[in-house]
C-alpha cells in the first residue's frame, strides 16, 4: 500500500510539475507578444520600431546567454568549429531576423487576435518547405488536412474587420521564414548531430542575428529614430520587455526538456485562444463569428496534424523497442549456444 501511495505521489508530482512549466511558458509567452503589441502599436506606446525593438531583445539575449553559458556554466557550450558555424549557424541566424523582423513589424498593422490566426499556417508551411526540400513525404491525407487549415485562416481573414493588405504580407513572410529555418535547423544542425537548447541557441544564433539587423536598421530606422530627438531610451519598458523575452526562452527550455516539443505545439494552441480572448475582452479588438468559425477550422486541422505526430512519434518508439527486444534476444541466444558448444568441447575432452 506504502509503495503504491508513493508511486501515486510521484506520478501526481511529474504531472503538476508538467502542468507548471506549461503554465508558465503560456503566461511569459501571452506576456512577450502583448508587451511587443503595447511597445510597437501606434495606439498605445507607439514605438513603431520593429527593427530597433528586435536588436535589443537580441543585444539582450546574447549578454545573458555568454553570463549563463561562460561565466555561471549553466549550460556547456557546444563544441563547433567556425567552417560548421558560417556554413550552419549564420543561415540560420539570417532566416531568424527576418522572422522576427517581419513578426515584430505585423503588431503595427494587425490586432493581436488576427496575428495568432495567421500563425496557424504554420505546419502548412514547414511541411510545404519540407517536401520542397526532401526532408518530408509528400501524403496525400497530410496535404488535404494542410489545405483544410488554409482555408480556415482564409475564412477568418475574410471575417477579419481590421484586415490590412501589408501587415498581412509581413505575417506570412514571419511564417515563411520561420518555417524556412525550423527545416533548415533539422538540415544544417541536426543531421551533423548538432543539438541546440534555447539558450545555447541564443548564445550562437542572437550576435549573428544582431549583425543581420544591423544593416536594415541603420537604413530604414536609424535615419527616423536620429531626426526623433524627443525619444529617450526607457530602461523600464524596454528592460522588462527583454527580460520577458529572455525568460520565455528559458521556459522552452524547460518545457521541450521535461516534457516534449509536441507538448509545447498543445500549449500554444491553448495560448492562441486565451490571446484571441484577451484581444478581443481587454484590447477590444473586433472578433467577428467569420473569424471564430475560419480559425474553430484551422484549429482542428492543427490539432489532428499534432494528434497524426504524435501517432507518429510512438509507432516509432515501438518499433525502436521492438528492435531492441530482437537484438537482446539475439545476443542472449548467441550466449547460450556459446555455452552449449563450450560444454560440449569439455565433454569430449
Amino acid at each position: 500500500m506504502g509503495k503504491g501511495g508513493s508511486l501515486s505521489d510521484s506520478v501526481m508530482k511529474k504531472i503538476l510539475l508538467s502542468y507548471t512549466y506549461v503554465a508558465i511558458w503560456i503566461f511569459l509567452s501571452f506576456t512577450v507578444i502583448v508587451y511587443n503589441k503595447y511597445i510597437l502599436d501606434k495606439k498605445m506606446y507607439n514605438w513603431p520600431f520593429p527593427i530597433s525593438l528586435t536588436m535589443i531583445h537580441m543585444s539582450f539575449c546574447a549578454s545573458l546567454a555568454i553570463l549563463l553559458i561562460k561565466v555561471f556554466k549553466f549550460v556547456e557550450p557546444v563544441s563547433m568549429s567556425r567552417d560548421v558555424y558560417l556554413k550552419s549557424v549564420v543561415p540560420i541566424g539570417a532566416l531568424y531576423s527576418l522572422s522576427l523582423w517581419l513578426s515584430n513589424s505585423a503588431y503595427i498593422y494587425l490586432s493581436v487576435s488576427f496575428i495568432q490566426m495567421l500563425k496557424a499556417l504554420m505546419p502548412v508551411a514547414v511541411y510545404s518547405i519540407g517536401v520542397m526540400l526532401k526532408k518530408e513525404s509528400f501524403k496525400s491525407n497530410t496535404m488535404a488536412n494542410m489545405i483544410s487549415i488554409s482555408v480556415g485562416v482564409g475564412i477568418a481573414a475574410y471575417g477579419e474587420a481590421r484586415f490590412d493588405t501589408w501587415g498581412v504580407i509581413l505575417q506570412l513572410g514571419a511564417v515563411a521564414f520561420e518555417a524556412t529555418r525550423l527545416v533548415m535547423i533539422q538540415i544544417l544542425l541536426t543531421s551533423k548531430g548538432i543539438t541546440l537548447n534555447p539558450i545555447t541557441s541564443l548564445y550562437y544564433v542572437a550576435p549573428c542575428c544582431l549583425a543581420f539587423l544591423t544593416i536594415p536598421w541603420i537604413f530604414v530606422e536609424y535615419p527616423v529614430l536620429k531626426e526623433t530627438s524627443s525619444f529617450h531610451f526607457d530602461f523600464v519598458i524596454f528592460g522588462t520587455n527583454s527580460l520577458c523575452a529572455f525568460a520565455l526562452n528559458l521556459a522552452v527550455f524547460l518545457l521541450v526538456g521535461k516534457t516534449s516539443a509536441l507538448t509545447m505545439n498543445v500549449a500554444g494552441v491553448v495560448k492562441d485562444w486565451l490571446l484571441i480572448a484577451f484581444s478581443w475582452s481587454v484590447i477590444k479588438d473586433t472578433v467577428t463569428p467569420i473569424n471564430l468559425f475560419g480559425y474553430g477550422l484551422a484549429f482542428l486541422g492543427v490539432a489532428y496534424y499534432n494528434h497524426a505526430k504524435l501517432q507518429a512519434l510512438k509507432a516509432k518508439e515501438a518499433q525502436k523497442k521492438a528492435q531492441q527486444a530482437d537484438e537482446e534476444a539475439g545476443r542472449l541466444l548467441e550466449e547460450r549456444e556459446g555455452e552449449g558448444n563450450a560444454k560440449r568441447t569439455e565433454s569430449e575432452d
